[in-house]
């Protein structure tokens, strides 16, 4: 199974710049969208179905324009998971899930920390996720968790270590992401490739993308029962429909 996850940050945008070519080149079974920023009405879903996506689920946030997540699929999942019950993250559209037989896939885009609200919002996010999928997994032991974390988790995973003070690289955010992986995941690009510096944003300013000034804040997350049948995770460094790259993980399933 061939998984793809790619914060767009505009889905309309990406469609400009060659978003569909690239799907059907990469030709992944499973494609995890974040911040898809449009309502479904606003998109032609033919696009997609054209290029071999008959099944679509799209998770708007209640503001036009803003966040939201999707889950585009080959073959048709058994259930699809809309949100997680908790109305503070739904509203935002970060979570939506596909069940396949032998693995759960979920879409994820975690709170950014722009501003000492925002933080307290994506801190108090990070928690009820957390405890949100701790419950998940009694149910659910098989699952692919993946998306725009919003965090790098060690040194290797940004181009600036000193910079500890901003949200994405805080002390409190890696320590959280730690955690998050302990309780029983594996974050599939770094078992894979545990010195290799790739990133997978880049910051709009001071041509930061063509210098590689980059930070790792995308993921796939595969839980403990998964673990073995990892076979591949890898950035695509080369996709630039976005100010993030996508990465793929493919498993044995």
């Amino acid at each position: 199974m061939k998984i793809i996850s790619y914060n767009v940050n505009g889905i309309r945008a990406a469609l400009k710049k060659g978003f569909i070519d690239w799907l059907i080149a990469a030709d992944p079974d499973v494609i995890c969208l974040q911040e898809i920023k449009a309502q479904v009405e606003q998109l032609d879903l033919t696009l997609f179905e054209e290029a071999g996506y008959k099944y679509q689920y799209w998770y708007s946030a209640q503001k036009k324009g803003y966040s939201g997540v999707a889950i585009l699929s080959k073959t048709k999942p058994d259930h699809v998971e809309y949100g997680t019950g908790i109305e503070s993250m739904d509203h935002e559209g970060r979570n939506i899930r596909a069940d396949f037989p032998g693995v759960s896939v979920m879409s994820l885009y975690l709170p950014s920390g722009t501003n000492d609200a925002r933080l307290q919002h994506k801190f108090d996010y990070m928690d009820m996720f957390h405890e949100y999928i701790a419950n998940l997994r009694g149910e659910i032991p098989n699952l692919v968790i993946c998306g725009d974390y919003n965090i790098c988790h060690e040194a290797i995973d940004i181009h600036n270590p000193k910079m500890k003070g901003v949200s994405g690289f805080l002390p409190e955010e890696r320590d959280w992401l730690s955690k998050f992986i302990d309780s029983g995941f594996t974050d599939s690009f770094r078992f894979l490739h545990p010195e290799k510096q790739v990133f997978s944003w880049w910051s709009y300013r001071a041509n930061s993308r063509a210098n590689n000034k980059g930070w790792r804040l995308d993921y796939a997350m595969v839980s403990q029962p998964l673990h073995e049948k990892i076979e591949r995770a890898v950035i695509l460094t080369d996709a630039v429909h976005s100010d993030h790259c996508p990465i793929l993980l493919e498993i044995n399933n």
